[in-house]
C-alpha cells in the first residue's frame, strides 16, 4: 500500500494529474467545434508538466511551498527526467508533425501571465511585485491564461475562425477556472501569507463559496447565448455546474490536499467523460 501511495503522490505532485486535466479541457474545446484530431491537447499537457515543475522549483527556492520542499528534493531526479521527456515531446510536436507553428504566437500573452504570476515583474526593496500579489489580478490572470491556452490556442491551431460563440466559450472558461480555483485558496487560507490577499482572506470562506457559485450561475446562463443551442451540450453544462458547486460547498481549510490536488483538479476529466456520455 505504501508503494502505491508513493506512485499516487508522484502522479499528483509531479503535475501529471493537472496535465491530464489540461489535456481534457483542451480536448473539450476541439470536440465542441467538431474537431477531434489535433495534437494541441497533448501539447498543452506536456507544456503544463514542463512549466509547472519549473514554477515549483522557483517557488521552493524562494521559500514558498514549504510543505512540498522535502518531497521535491527527494524526487528531483525523476522530476528532471519527466521535464526533459515533456520538453522533447514538445520539440517533436512543433518540428516533426503538421502542427501549426504560427499558433505558438497566440500563446505568448498567456505565457507572460503565467510567468509573471510567479516571477516578480520588479522589486521594491524586499517586496516582490507579481500578479500573485494583487488579489483580483491573481485569480483573473490564472483564469485568463488557462482559458486562452485551452480555448483560443487549440481553435487557432486548427484554423477555426474566432466567432462570437468562440468568445462566449472563452468567457465561460474564465468563469469556470475562477470557480475551481477558489477551493485551492480556501484550502490554503491559513497557510498563505496575508500579503497575498486571496479571496477567502478578503471576504471569508463562506462568502468565497457564494461568489464561486455566482460565477457558475453566470457560466451556465451564458450557455443560452450560444447559437445554435444543443440539448446534449446544455445537459453537460448543467451537470458540470452542479458537480463544481458541490466541490465548492464541501471545500474547507481542513480538507486534505488530495481533495483539491486530485478531486477538484479532476473536474475537467469528469467534464470530458460527460461529453462522451451524452
Amino acid at each position: 500500500m505504501n508503494y502505491l501511495k508513493k506512485i499516487f503522490d508522484f502522479y499528483i505532485f509531479s503535475n501529471i494529474h493537472v496535465a491530464l486535466a489540461g489535456f481534457c479541457i483542451t480536448k473539450i474545446s476541439l470536440i465542441n467545434y467538431g474537431y477531434s484530431e489535433s495534437l494541441t491537447p497533448l501539447f498543452v499537457a506536456l507544456s503544463i508538466i514542463f512549466s509547472y515543475n519549473f514554477i515549483r522549483m522557483y517557488e521552493i527556492k524562494y521559500v514558498r511551498l514549504n510543505w512540498l520542499r522535502k518531497w521535491f528534493f527527494e524526487h528531483k531526479l525523476p522530476l528532471l527526467i519527466l521535464a526533459v521527456i515533456a520538453f522533447l515531446g514538445l520539440f517533436i510536436i512543433v518540428f516533426y508533425t503538421n502542427f501549426n507553428k504560427q499558433s505558438i504566437y497566440i500563446l505568448f500573452p498567456f505565457f507572460l501571465m503565467t510567468f509573471f504570476y510567479v516571477i516578480p515583474i520588479f522589486k521594491i526593496g524586499e517586496i516582490e511585485i507579481s500578479f500573485r500579489n494583487f488579489p483580483a489580478i491573481k485569480i483573473l490572470s490564472i483564469a485568463i491564461a488557462w482559458a486562452g491556452i485551452t480555448v483560443l490556442f487549440p481553435l487557432f491551431e486548427i484554423g477555426y475562425g474566432f466567432t462570437n460563440t468562440v468568445y462566449i466559450e472563452f468567457f465561460q472558461r474564465i468563469l469556470f477556472i475562477i470557480a475551481i480555483t477558489i477551493p485551492f485558496d480556501i484550502r490554503d487560507v491559513k497557510t498563505d501569507s496575508k500579503t497575498l490577499k486571496t479571496l477567502p482572506q478578503l471576504v471569508g470562506v463562506h462568502n468565497s463559496k457564494y461568489i464561486g457559485i455566482g460565477f457558475l450561475i453566470v457560466f451556465l446562463g451564458i450557455e443560452f447565448f450560444k447559437q445554435p443551442i444543443f440539448k446534449s451540450e446544455l445537459i453537460v453544462t448543467v451537470c458540470l455546474a452542479i458537480i463544481t458547486t458541490l466541490f465548492l460547498l464541501f471545500s474547507s481549510e481542513n480538507k486534505s490536499r488530495y481533495y483539491t490536488s486530485f478531486w477538484v483538479e479532476a473536474i475537467p476529466i469528469f467534464w470530458l467523460f460527460l461529453i462522451y456520455l451524452f
